[in-house]
């Protein structure tokens, strides 16, 4: 899984140079098994994007920094290279991430799929497991959330499901390492918390098409039988 997020990563046309960071030797040995590049970093991390400014660190040459997490064997290297592009062109900001359209009911309730609420520019508000923004309205109407989206099936326009990729300015992304993490990102646990609160800017576009994060067997399993019949579909 960790290889085809690799090479999704390489596909991108502004991505230079890929590295796999992980404390995990097994990992490191699968990865250079397959030709790629690894770091293998300190074990005390409190999130991924504490690991990475450890890598970071090092690569005084970039400007630019990409966090394509390893759960997301799926995502579209078009999206990688908007979330670049969405970072060039607002100066504002800081960070950029994606989200994808929420499709169903059991998407908005499950605590694995995290939520992002956007503004009108375009720039992320909160992240959350939980149903955010909540439809106070329409689940007093109907007596829960899980009614009125049942009811109301226009509501799930309102939710969007973040996708495990950022895109950091390295200066910040090294000074985030610097920052003790927030309540609200141990509570959460989510590390860009930990950035907003710190005032950072991020810049959230909409994905160039959807992906699937693998926190669950579930999702692995879902993940696997689509390859499945990619694979079948070129044979």
């Amino acid at each position: 899984m960790i290889c085809w997020v690799v090479e999704r990563a390489l596909a991108a046309s502004h991505v230079a140079r890929a590295i796999v960071a992980t404390d995990d030797q097994r990992i490191a040995d699968a990865v250079k098994s397959a030709g790629y590049e690894v770091v293998m970093t300190r074990e005390d991390h409190a999130s991924g994007s504490d690991r990475l400014a450890e890598v970071a660190d090092s690569l005084q040459d970039a400007e630019i920094i990409v966090n394509v997490q390893g759960d997301e064997p799926l995502i579209s290297s078009e999206t990688i290279d908007r979330a670049i592009e969405a970072l060039l062109a607002d100066e504002e900001c800081s960070m950029a991430t994606t989200w994808e359209p929420i499709e169903s009911i059991s998407e908005v309730l499950n605590p694995d799929l995290v939520k992002v609420v956007v503004d009108e520019v375009d720039r992320a508000v909160y992240f959350s497991r939980a149903p955010v923004p909540y439809p106070r309205d329409a689940a007093l109407r109907h007596g829960s959330i899980e009614a009125a989206l049942a009811n109301e099936p226009g509501l799930l326009t309102h939710f969007r499901k973040h996708t495990g990729l950022y895109v950091y300015r390295r200066r910040v992304l090294l000074e985030f390492a610097t920052w003790p993490q927030s309540n609200n990102e141990r509570t959460e646990a989510l590390e860009q918390l930990r950035a907003l609160e710190h005032g950072v800017k991020i810049k959230a576009i909409k994905a160039s098409a959807s992906s699937i994060g693998v926190d669950t067997l579930e999702d692995l399993e879902r993940v696997r039988a689509i390859v499945e019949k990619e694979a079948a579909s070129y044979a």
